[in-house]
């Protein structure tokens, strides 16, 4: 069953969660610049996704998911399991915004595509401080305060998309985590095209995609490339 956090003040007409999508109160107001259709197209393919063999510790696997808008609002955060790593919703949160503030209409960028450069002696070697989470939306007792709002972070390994329309033009992020690096990058990556948001306008990994692109065994990080996870991870081909 998906967890849902519901931001009750805003119903459905808005980019939040909500238990039952019904007519939304006349003075509710947009917390993102994506439509709450759009936003809850994305998030219900997480449910048929967790479903799949995405490799990683789980089966199914047990995720947060999170939707930024181009702004970098939250618009979205649910979990698919109630024993989802309570750590990962905040690690979904800067995913999202990471493959959303790192890409654009000219070049798609995953979050595993930054893995290679953001390490010692890399030439972003320090990327991940570049834009800090921050911390106040953190508090489990609040956990739709993050709706609407520029939670940040940035992050380095996989489990970040942009997400782009019909058009070929970015909307926002998706970031997904809850099992190794690896299999988020593949849920991720599935949830997107499921969603029919994954008309991007080229990437920096093989066949223009942005795609993750494994390092083989005992080749140093370069490039746009990522590390193996487990022997279980599902090849890029078969994403």
């Amino acid at each position: 069953m998906i967890k849902r956090y519901v931001s009750a003040a805003f119903g459905a007409a808005v980019c939040s969660l909500a238990v039952a999508w019904g007519p939304a109160p006349a003075f509710a107001v947009p917390i993102c610049t994506i439509d709450s259709t759009t936003v809850k197209n994305i998030q219900d393919k997480l449910a048929i996704v967790v479903a799949l063999d995405n490799g990683g510790l789980f089966r199914p696997n047990r995720m947060w998911s999170a939707v930024v808008d181009r702004t970098g609002k939250v618009c979205s955060v649910i979990s698919s399991d109630p024993d989802a790593w309570p750590n990962s919703r905040a690690i979904a949160l800067a995913k999202a915004n990471t493959a959303n503030g790192l890409s654009n209409n000219k070049l798609a960028v995953s979050t595993a595509n930054w893995y290679s450069a953001a390490q010692p002696g890399g030439s972003l070697f320090g990327l991940n401080n570049s834009n800090p989470f921050n911390p106040a939306f953190l508090n489990p007792a609040t956990p739709d305060a993050a709706l609407g709002q520029y939670v940040g972070g940035m992050i380095t390994f996989g489990g970040g998309v942009a997400l782009y329309d019909s058009g070929g033009h970015i909307i926002g992020g998706l970031g997904v985590s809850g099992d190794t690096s690896c299999a988020d990058h593949v849920i991720a990556y599935r949830m997107r095209r499921k969603a029919g948001l994954a008309k991007i306008p080229g990437g920096v990994s093989p066949g223009g995609t942005d795609n993750i692109d494994y390092l083989a065994e005992d080749e140093a990080p370069n490039g746009f490339k990522h590390p193996h996870c487990l022997p279980t991870d599902i090849a890029p081909n078969k994403i």
